[in-house]
């Protein structure tokens, strides 16, 4: 993983010398037995970083998923977006240089594009990247990419999708992950946020391959630094 070290270093660099406008750290615990391609019984722990900066904001996530018959698999995705404007409307907020690696066991792919925040009613944020996606091996491509968070009812629902179109190696995919959540902080007496929910999981075409549609309702329990 030492291409993840080096982005994690980059990153760290980048946002120590800027003004910290916001950030969020979250560590969850997922447990599911519907996945596809390799063992479907799998126990996920995903570390989480999201904070806003003078120059932009990022997010990334580390997922390290242990499989029920042994296997292990660690994947992590950097997202930096460098503001390149102020301009807002009634439709959109701030125009992003938005960047992407995505970094698994024996690959990194780069994804480089233009990224906005929509201006959606109750919507806590929604926003939109569209990508060239340069990938590790295989023909490069493009990548639609939206998330959103949207409190319902004392719940909080938020999630992503992911809309890569096809090209000469893979077909059409799109990964729609969700989780549906609640924050028992309070009955605990818990000073951050500790959430109870569900995450699920559409995965259609899951990695471009054709035909295997992921569908995987995991259990989750997620804590806020």
């Amino acid at each position: 993983m030492k291409y993840l070290t080096t982005a994690l270093i980059l990153l760290t660099s980048i946002t120590s010398s800027a003004e910290t406008l916001w950030s969020d750290i979250s560590a969850t615990l997922l447990k599911g037995d519907n996945y596809q391609l390799g063992d479907n019984n799998r126990t996920v722990f995903t570390f989480e970083h999201a904070g806003g900066y003078s120059w932009g904001d990022s997010f990334l996530f580390i997922d390290r998923l242990q499989s029920a018959n042994g296997d292990k698999e660690t994947y992590a995705e950097v997202s930096p977006r460098f503001q390149l404007s102020q301009y807002q409307n009634d439709l959109f907020k701030n125009i992003y240089f938005a960047t992407t690696a995505e970094i698994g066991d024996g690959f990194t792919h780069y994804l480089m594009g233009v990224g906005t925040n929509l201006k959606i009613p109750h919507f806590t944020y929604f926003n939109l990247n569209l990508y060239h996606r340069n990938n590790d091996s295989g023909d490069n491509g493009q990548q639609v990419t939206v998330t959103w968070q949207i409190p319902i009812a004392g719940l909080t629902y938020d999630g992503f999708l992911d809309y890569v179109p096809s090209n000469d190696d893979n077909t059409t995919s799109y990964n729609f992950t969700s989780q549906l959540k609640y924050n028992i902080a309070d009955v605990f007496n818990i000073k951050t946020k500790v959430y109870v929910g569900v995450e699920y999981v559409y995965w259609h075409n899951k990695y471009g391959i054709n035909n295997i549609d992921e569908k995987n309702m995991n259990l989750l329990l997620k804590y806020h630094f």
